[in-house]
């Protein structure tokens, strides 16, 4: 067994705040209330996280990018059968980090745009109408059961690989390193410098200032009230 390096770390501290942070929604949403001021601002956090994912899945490391771990049916059934090899995510896990980031961006999307009826609006309410926010609305309600699914899908396959076939994936993903044998193979990443990392972050904060909707232009005033002679 030797260690490798496979993931960097703007990969690492993306995963767990995104765990966090869809955690934190999970919650604040459930109990609503006052708390449903700090679930848009979630919302948004998680916009310009998803924001950062697909740009850092173009330009950052190698088992970072997409087309190192987006692969066809040929390689899912290699990988059932035994015959895959290889760093970073397999066959399978490459369709719950779509499936994950899919989802969970959908339902971040659609916040953007409900409303709970009573104090909450989100911050692109005004782009649609009342009876297109309820239909929305109505969405993101029944989502909350799909991301869960999803969430404990994930958890499922974590306690899988570390009982059955005694592999951490917690681990890696806290070191970025992870113990292979000498039939793995793939190379440690390449990619994912300054530049990138610039970029990538650009794009999250982009993703996430459009989510406020600051840039949206202010409503008209209200009509002077007519006076009573």
């Amino acid at each position: 067994m030797k260690s490798v390096r496979v993931w960097d770390l703007p990969l690492r501290i993306f995963h767990w705040l995104l765990a966090a942070a869809v955690a934190a929604a999970v919650v604040s949403g459930q109990i609503g209330g006052n708390l449903m001021t700090w679930h848009g601002r979630i919302g948004i956090l998680i916009a310009g996280l998803i924001g950062f994912r697909l740009a850092w899945g173009l330009v950052g490391s190698t088992h970072s990018r997409f087309a190192s771990f987006v692969r066809g049916p040929g390689a899912i059934l290699a990988y059932l059968r035994g015959d895959w090899r290889g760093l970073g995510h397999n066959p399978l896990g490459a369709l719950s980090v779509l499936g994950l980031i899919g989802v969970v961006g959908l339902q971040t999307a659609g916040g953007l745009f409900g409303n709970d009826d009573i104090a909450f609006q989100g911050p692109l309410y005004n782009l649609v109408s009342k009876e297109t926010s309820d239909w929305i609305t109505g969405l993101h309600r029944k989502g909350f059961w799909l991301v869960g699914l999803l969430v404990a899908l994930h958890l499922a396959a974590i306690a899988f690989y570390t009982r059955v076939k005694k592999e951490s994936l917690v681990a890696p993903m806290l070191t970025g390193r992870k113990e292979v044998g000498p039939h793995e193979r793939g190379t440690e990443p390449t990619g994912g410098g300054p530049v990138a990392l610039i970029f990538a972050l650009a794009v999250g904060c982009a993703a996430a200032w459009l989510a406020t909707g600051v840039w949206q232009p202010p409503p008209p005033p209200a009509p002077a009230a007519a006076p009573a002679w």
